[in-house]
């Protein structure tokens, strides 16, 4: 019995001197939560297109302070590659002209450029039924845009999508069909 306790205490003894396991990464093809932002820089959009920002889309929140510090004073409905060429300048948008007939007059004239760089990275970016929210601090409106389907019309690809527009006590909600055609433009079917 004394042999018995003897070697159970040398056990433990050296049990306790073992280090800790070492904490690491995981290997490469494990990838963990956070491992795109670090090892990655860029985001495929639903297109294949590489964007060297997100805004926020891949979280399900539109960066707007970030997407206007993009724009900058940029006005026209056609922004995607026009922003600025090279470097994290460039968003995908949609032409504007439709969006007020998608969403509701009275709403849909509040869209700015930002909102619609919102929207048209939401289509680029976000998953399929992966819904994006964000709001607009000027005009008081609060979006949420949610692509539900992805199909081929021809060689553009497309998205279906639906959502809500908020502001105030009205709210609206909207459905529609966009297509991509260039560098970051997505259209609206009429």
């Amino acid at each position: 019995m004394a042999r018995a306790i003897l070697a159970f205490s040398t056990l433990v003894l050296a049990l306790a001197f073992l280090p800790p396991p070492a904490l690491s990464d995981p290997p490469p093809w494990a990838p963990a939560h956070g491992w795109r932002k670090k090892n990655d820089p860029h985001y495929v959009g639903y297109t294949g297109k590489k964007w060297e920002r997100d805004y926020g889309i891949i979280g399900g929140r539109c960066n707007t302070a970030a997407v206007g510090a993009v724009l900058g004073g940029a006005v026209g409905g056609v922004i995607g590659s026009q922003v600025g060429k090279g470097g994290d300048r460039a968003i995908a948008t949609v032409l504007g002209a439709a969006i007020g007939t998608v969403i509701g007059m009275k709403i849909g004239r509040d869209l700015d450029e930002g909102d619609r760089a919102c929207w048209g990275h939401a289509l680029e970016l976000a998953g399929e039924k992966r819904s994006v929210a964000w709001s607009n601090p000027r005009s008081g409106v609060n979006y949420r845009l949610t692509p539900t389907r992805n199909f081929q019309r021809g060689d553009q690809p497309c998205r279906e999508f639906q959502g809500r527009a908020a502001a105030g006590n009205k709210s609206e909600r909207f459905r529609g069909v966009a297509c991509r055609r260039g560098d970051g433009e997505w259209v609206l079917d009429k």
